[in-house]
């Protein structure tokens, strides 16, 4: 394979989502009009140009057009099997077939004209992911081939409410599309993040609690499916203590890194509610039915030690070298092949992904009777009683 990465004049760097996007383009670009033979010649000194390295497919895909385009169908002998590298430009030609030299032209004016124009804005540095995209409770940022959402409301020690829900929502979705290889969650200041914010519960809208329930168990259905369907290795930093349902999603995730610091608390019992984040499938798979119900069911707290000796957690750090080690890992692990990663994780994930749909919808269906229900109401109130007696 080495050898088939010199197939044309190396550029810089691979940039493995234009390479996908851009074929896409090219491949489904239709159209009446035809590319002149001023407008290939100009094709050909933008090719030039470029800063990026395309990725090997659309490098052949470009020597094909050309070919296709100046000289016809590929009517040459085959070349050699131990000639990877003409063999490989052999067949990109010869899988165009019939395609006449004016749609080649068109096709090759076409493809190169979207690879410069997703060249357009440069990147430098981190940059906010999304091109429009602004958030008043995460931190978003795109550096080193790795998104990282930052959970940002460290004086409420990351309480979820509804409109961060919503802002983790279209972040995953985001991030989900960019040019990462990974992406990243963690919190600012000494929690990972707290579960829900409980005056969620205290905005009762016009609907009455019939319509907040449907409509927080709905947001709930949407923020659980974004991880189960998040493309790409997600990663939990957890740099502090994590609570409700910050924890039971960490079953969604593939890798898991703890300070020393955080620990993990589920206290569904406690407010009269039920687990989510389809916790009750993943928690007894990851650690067994007894240790899971210890935390689903009666509360337990467990330390980062705990946490990992029991499947949730994948690694722990010391706090003092917490950061610095996990994100040399993670920088690290940015610079592996993207598609690669992506559909290893699609092998691994993909077979139980309907099941969790199902348990996502089967939990929000009961939390929404759980929310409620008399028992949830009172377990709420006693809980903001007890906090204002503090």
């Amino acid at each position: 394979m080495a050898t088939v990465l010199k197939l044309l004049p190396p550029w810089r760097f691979v940039r493995a989502t234009q390479v996908t996007s851009v074929l896409s383009v090219q491949l489904h670009t239709t159209g009446a009009m035809t590319a002149t033979v001023e407008e290939f010649n100009q094709a050909k000194v933008k090719l030039g140009t470029l800063r990026s390295d395309p990725g090997n497919e659309v490098k052949l895909k470009i020597y094909a057009l050309f070919k296709q385009a100046t000289q016809g169908p590929c009517n040459t002998p085959k070349p050699g099997m131990l000639d990877f590298v003409n063999k490989a430009k052999w067949d990109a030609w010869k899988s165009l077939g019939s395609v006449s030299q004016e749609e080649a032209r068109k096709q090759y004016v076409e493809l190169i004209s979207s690879l410069v124009a997703a060249e357009a804005p440069a990147d430098v540095g981190a940059q906010p992911t999304g091109s429009a995209a602004t958030f008043q409770t995460l931190q978003v940022t795109t550096e080193d081939n790795i998104t990282t959402i930052r959970l940002d409301r460290p004086q409420k020690k990351n309480a979820i409410t509804v409109e961060m829900y919503n802002e983790l929502i279209e972040a995953l979705e985001l991030a989900g599309k960019d040019d990462s290889v990974i992406t990243v969650i963690t919190g600012n200041g000494d929690y990972y993040c707290s579960g829900n914010d409980l005056n969620n519960f205290t905005k009762i809208p016009e609907g009455g609690i019939e319509k907040m329930a449907k409509d927080a168990g709905e947001l709930l259905r949407r923020y659980v499916k974004a991880y189960i369907d998040f493309p790409k290795p997600l990663i939990a930093v957890v740099n502090g203590p994590a609570v409700g349902v910050s924890v039971t999603l960490l079953g969604l995730f593939d890798v898991v890194y703890a300070t020393e610091k955080a620990t993990f608390h589920t206290p569904f019992s406690q407010l009269g509610q039920s687990p989510e984040g389809c916790s009750s499938y993943t928690f007894p798979k990851m650690m067994g039915a007894a240790k899971a119900s210890e935390m689903l069911l009666f509360n337990k707290k467990l330390t980062a030690t705990q946490a990992r000796e029991q499947g949730l957690v994948t690694e722990v750090f010391p706090d003092t070298s917490f950061q610095s080690e996990v994100w040399a890992r993670l920088k690290a692990y940015a610079k592996l092949p993207r598609n690669s990663l992506a559909l290893s994780k699609q092998l691994i994930r993909g077979m139980e992904r309907e099941r969790l749909h199902t348990v996502n919808d089967q939990e929000v269906e009961r939390l929404v009777e759980r929310w409620l229900s008399d028992e949830c109401m009172q377990a709420i109130m006693s809980f903001f009683q007890a906090k204002a007696k503090l």
